[in-house]
């Protein structure tokens, strides 16, 4: 199993989920967060004072899947949030060891 961790921007969430859901996976998380990398933010005036962005809204799509499915998800999440502009965002995958069902206390894929 694996974890995707991707960062991308707020207002193509909707597109990931849709390219998500076609391959037919289902479940994951989303968190609003701020951060920067090449893009360092950017300035903005405000009432005639200038001030700087530094902190960017994203959004973080987790997803836990079957080592099968890591390529075409990744592939579905690169297509559906590219902009080809620069921020579009970063995908990170990473091993997990072990998935437990809470209600049902299944372990392992199935419980995924």
């Amino acid at each position: 199993m694996q974890k995707i961790e991707a960062i991308i921007r707020p207002f193509k969430l909707e597109d990931v989920k849709k390219a998500l859901n076609d391959l037919g996976l289902q479940g994951l998380t989303v968190h609003e967060v701020k951060g920067f990398g090449r893009q360092k933010g950017h300035t903005e005036l405000y009432r005639g004072a200038e001030y700087v962005v530094d902190l960017l809204p994203k959004v973080k799509v987790d997803i836990v899947l079957d080592d099968s499915q890591v390529e075409s998800a990744i592939d579905a999440i690169s297509r559906a949030a590219q902009s080809g502009k620069i921020g579009d965002g970063k995908i990170f995958v990473s091993p997990v060891t072990e998935v437990i069902r809470i209600r049902t206390g299944e372990r392992g894929g199935s419980a995924l």
